[in-house]
């Protein structure tokens, strides 16, 4: 039985309980999870082997420590996406303006109307390259960042949508270092993490390496696990069919890099990767989330004082769109973004029809809430196959609402 740490506020103990449910019925290896609500830090929990081996010989158990963080994978854009309207706050990104403007390579191949909320919403047609990046090209990052400035769009931009599972990191990244003369990483680090003390990074610090949980892949729950608020078990054979066929947009947009990258690789983690490499903790991205709508904290201020929120309600609005909705040509079903986020809905399910946020390949999930107030950060070192979350989000989800009477 894995013993669970960490607190929940008076009133929450049914989410303390569906985290422990998630380790007895849906498979957890090792996860936190953290909440705040109007302000305050309600739940921070934290449980199981934070570097779990695989084989016939597993090593000891690490546990899963106040301090660990995790590779977040795509919740990673729900950073970068902050970053971008961050500066369009600060004046120094027109989201209306093409991006050719900010980055003259980028007008090739008749890309040069292309404006720069469309990259943000999923809207530029560049999910995939024609040839694919290696990864020195990553980590050197001008390589890549010239891949997708030279790279024609699978449609004509603006015309549809679809996710852009690597490429959207280095198309709103080199916008972001354009239009700042900074990294996004460091533009990360200096504006917003530093200033909420939080600990989330877009390329790894020296040294801290140590605290990283290990990325393991595990097979889908069972249906018998499922539970009520199972999400479907088996996806549509239209989308297997998609990641099956190696010539298809979706699994070329997924095969961006190749041979695959190595998220366990201390060298990886080090290097920033906007589109699915940052790294950090359950209560920094519940933090995060809570900062960008006004329900955080001030960091080392007065018990109670609630920080601006880090974007303005008008361009918050914005943000959250949403901006296109229907069917998405590279993830072969129904989503919709605002500018850099998903919203809530069937295939992305949060708290309610207010939220937006981002999950994260093999369960991982950011959200905020505008109208119940909250900031949610559920960070997971299973990888269960899915994109856009998982049993194990929807029961803290269940758990969260049934806390908050909703």
């Amino acid at each position: 039985m894995v013993e669970i740490w960490g607190e929940a506020a008076e009133g929450f103990e049914p989410v303390r309980e569906a985290f422990a449910q998630n380790f007895r019925e849906h498979g957890e290896l090792g996860a936190a999870f953290a909440l705040y609500v109007d302000g305050r830090k309600v739940v921070d929990l934290w449980g199981g082997d934070a570097r779990p081996e695989v084989g016939e010989l597993p090593a000891p158990a690490v546990p899963w420590t106040a301090d660990t963080v995790q590779v977040l994978r795509s919740v990673t854009k729900g950073l970068t996406a902050a970053t971008a309207l961050h500066l369009v706050q600060q004046g120094k990104l027109d989201l209306d303006a093409p991006v050719a403007s900010y980055w003259p390579e980028f007008k090739a191949e008749g890309k040069e109307r292309v404006p720069v909320r469309w990259l943000l919403s999923h809207q530029a047609g560049l999910p995939a390259l024609d040839t694919p990046l290696r990864l020195e090209d990553v980590i050197a990052w001008e390589p890549a960042a010239a891949a997708v400035a030279a790279q024609a769009p699978a449609w004509e931009p603006g015309t549809a949508h679809g996710y852009h599972p690597f490429t959207f990191g280095w198309l709103v990244g080199e916008v972001i270092r354009r239009a700042s003369g900074r990294s996004v990483g460091q533009y990360f680090a200096e504006e917003i993490a530093r200033p909420l003390g939080l600990d989330l990074w877009i390329g790894l610090p020296a040294g801290a390496s140590p605290r990283v949980g290990r990325l393991v892949d595990l097979p889908a729950p069972t249906a018998a696990h499922s539970g009520p608020a199972g999400l479907r078990m088996r996806p549509k054979q239209s989308v297997v069919d998609a990641y099956r066929d190696p010539h298809s947009l979706t699994a070329r947009a997924f095969s961006s890099v190749r041979p695959t990258v190595d998220f366990n690789d201390p060298a990886v983690q080090a290097v920033e990767i906007p589109g699915a490499g940052g790294i950090g903790t359950a209560r920094s991205v519940a933090r995060f989330y809570a900062a960008l709508i006004g329900a955080a904290d001030r960091y080392g201020g007065t018990p109670g004082e609630l920080l601006s929120p880090l974007l303005s309600a008008e361009l918050l609005d914005e943000a959250m769109g949403p901006a296109v909705s229907g069917p998405d040509r590279v993830l072969v079903i129904k989503t919709t973004f605002g500018l850099g986020f998903f919203r809530h809905g069937a295939t992305s399910p949060m708290s309610s029809p207010a939220a937006f946020g981002h999950p994260g390949r093999g369960g991982s999930l950011g959200f905020a809430d505008p109208e119940l107030g909250i900031g949610f950060g559920y960070v997971t070192n299973g990888m269960q196959p899915g994109i856009t979350g998982d049993i194990r989000s929807k029961t803290l989800i269940k758990a969260v609402l049934k806390c908050l009477g909703v």
